[in-house]
């Protein structure tokens, strides 16, 4: 894989160390922003802050150095969950379980074989997994669909698609084999809109809420709930210093990472299942509301495919 891409700016990062997926929805048009609030890395919050809920469960962060990830570890840490966290900085996931405990296990998430081994070590060490949040992703970025390069392409679609498939696939068992749990996908708001600065990027996102929204239902028969959480800009590494200036410029807040791992936090909490939350700055986390697809019309209005053949939205007009 090639050096990490960030949005607006130069690579501070290795390949694929999913150190949290910095949304850029919203930057195109900007004129450039004083006042970024939040941190991309989190300091550890009191165990008392808010119970131990979580207390005997084991989550499994991705990207879990720095950003998003780490932000979320911190949380679920809070709340009495041990942890697994995976990444492929080494310093930065070291650091990480000295902060927090648990175990750092080396892990590149768009390889089957690292999901694999880390699963199989998660469940020897640690026992079970009851948590899963797949945050690891990158950016390309690149505007012009000419220029992005077969290995730019290859690298955002394993980090942002294959490490969500894979990571899937291989926790769900475990999970099951425990009596259920919750995964949450680090998605974005470009999952939802058009976002021309990065098509590719654009393309991921949505990539992975509909796989989210299209796996909820066959997951709920294991007793797993399964939701994505949709940031605007968060306040990351992901977000190169370009990108910083033009925020800057545009008095445009960030939003700070730990309020995306409440987000996270929420939807672990919670059991509602196959949704796109949106997360923005001073709001709470909103359920997004997809618009109804048109059904048939002439002779077939108000039919439905047949079972096995029907989406979601069409077995519920049943």
């Amino acid at each position: 894989m090639a050096e990490s891409e960030m949005i607006g700016g130069r690579p501070a990062a290795e390949p694929g160390d999913a150190t949290g997926d910095a949304t850029v929805a919203g930057m195109a048009g900007m004129a450039g922003v004083a006042g970024v609030a939040g941190s991309s890395r989190a300091a550890a919050a009191p165990r008392g802050a808010s119970g131990p809920q979580l207390e005997g469960k084991v989550a499994l962060v991705t990207g879990a150095a720095s950003g998003i990830g780490h932000a979320t570890a911190v949380r679920l840490h809070s709340a009495g969950a041990r942890l697994a966290l995976l990444d492929l900085d080494d310093a930065g996931g070291s650091a990480a379980e000295s902060q927090l405990g648990g175990l750092f296990v080396h892990a590149d998430v768009g390889q089957p074989a690292d999901w694999a081994r880390a699963v199989d070590r998660v469940v020897s060490e640690l026992g079970r997994i009851d948590i899963v949040h797949l945050n690891a992703g990158v950016t390309t970025p690149e505007a012009d669909l000419t220029a992005i390069t077969d290995e730019q392409y290859r690298r955002i679609c394993a980090a942002n698609i294959d490490g969500v498939f894979f990571g899937a696939r291989a926790v769900v068992p475990a999970m099951e084999a425990g009596g259920g749990g919750a995964i949450v996908v680090t998605a974005s708001i470009a999952g939802l809109t058009a976002f021309s600065p990065d098509p590719v990027y654009t393309l991921t996102k949505h990539a992975v809420v509909t796989f989210v929204r299209a796996l909820a239902p066959q997951l709920s028969s294991k007793n797993i709930t399964i939701n994505a959480i949709c940031p605007g800009l968060v306040d990351t590494p992901l977000l190169g210093p370009d990108a910083r200036e033009l925020a800057a410029a545009a008095n445009f807040p960030l939003i700070p990472v730990t309020d995306v791992a409440e987000a996270v936090y929420g939807r672990v909490i919670a059991s509602e299942t196959g949704q796109a939350f949106v997360c923005q700055v001073s709001r709470e986390p909103t359920a997004y509301r997809f618009a109804g697809v048109p059904g048939p019309g002439g002779g077939a209005a108000g039919r439905t495919p047949p079972e096995g053949l029907a989406g979601e939205e069409e077995r519920r007009r049943r």
